[in-house]
């Protein structure tokens, strides 16, 4: 089983915003799966994998199919504190899940 959390790489975030927006979205999708997953996944290690997206659009489009394919997700917008406007859309976290329905998303992406 593994994550992968997809952040956005057009919208300029520091190192510590981007750590921050991930872990956000590993854990908010985390929280909407379901319980068996989630002992698995924790007893598995906790596999995650960073991949970029080139902007908002490419954001949706995967939130879009991991709901299509059954995969819990978790898109997340930037409550704007910061460095960015409130709102923004800054990562998507999919799975936990299995390796090849979460690849059925996320596998044509690169590494962050």
């Amino acid at each position: 089983m593994k994550q992968a959390i997809v952040a956005r790489t057009d919208i300029g975030m520091g190192q510590g915003k981007l750590a921050a927006q991930v872990a956000h979205a590993s854990l908010s999708a985390y929280e909407d799966t379901d319980p068996g997953a989630r002992t698995d996944w924790k007893g598995g290690g906790q596999k995650k994998v960073v991949l970029k997206a080139s902007g908002e659009s490419e954001i949706f489009e995967l939130a879009d199919r991991a709901e299509r394919e059954g995969v819990p997700h978790a898109v997340i917008r930037d409550a704007g504190h910061t460095q960015l406007e409130s709102g923004t859309v800054t990562a998507l976290a999919v799975g936990p899940a299995a390796d090849d329905r979460v690849d059925r998303v996320t596998g044509h992406l690169s590494l962050f």
